[in-house]
């Protein structure tokens, strides 16, 4: 499961950046970002780069759930989920008194956070094919809220999966052995 986390951590990064190249070509808020942290360098290239992450992440994606639903893995590792759980592994956390003596058990908020970066990703996907083929996709158009509201999905999605990120990378550095564990498998 290492090789498919940090492949998935590739295309993340391949479709963020590129996508804030696209999103730049034209901007529904009053910002852009910075090009240095885009990809692409053009409309085209930026574009060419967001699909081939695409395909990274849809192959290996499903090479992800494939691999959790037919060893049982998934509702090992990310079940059961509960509101109790959640908010007594949170209360831990913010109170810096979280157990982390196995890191290979999640705890409640975990789970949520890995579920819930599951769900983001398909809704991603599927605003995704709205704005990729708008006229092909025209019932997830309409399910979407039409295509000017995919967009606003898809870049919310987006914003969400960045966040996730950024917590995700602040959880690693405060226990370390975590990085450890998924670059060494111990």
């Amino acid at each position: 499961m290492r090789i498919v986390h940090w492949l998935n951590a590739l295309a993340v990064v391949i479709m963020v950046t590129s996508g804030w190249r696209v999103y730049n070509a034209a901007p529904f808020f009053d910002f852009t970002f910075p090009n240095g942290a885009t990809l692409g360098g053009w409309l085209g290239g930026a574009l060419q780069w967001h699909f081939a992450g695409m395909w990274l992440l849809l192959v290996n994606g499903l090479l992800y759930l494939g691999l959790n639903l037919t060893t049982g893995r998934l509702w090992r590792k990310f079940f059961p989920v509960g509101p109790r759980g959640v908010a007594r592994d949170l209360a831990a956390a913010l109170r810096g008194k979280l157990s982390h003596a196995d890191p290979r058990h999640y705890n409640q908020v975990q789970r949520l956070a890995y579920l819930f970066v599951i769900a983001d990703i398909t809704v991603l996907v599927l605003s995704g094919l709205v704005l990729w083929k708008s006229v092909q996709f025209d019932t997830l158009r309409t399910l979407l809220g039409g295509y000017e509201f995919a967009r606003r999905i898809h870049f919310f999605a987006m914003a969400l999966l960045v966040a996730f990120v950024a917590v995700h990378l602040v959880m690693v550095a405060l226990v370390p052995r975590s990085l450890i564990a998924m670059i060494r498998g111990k």
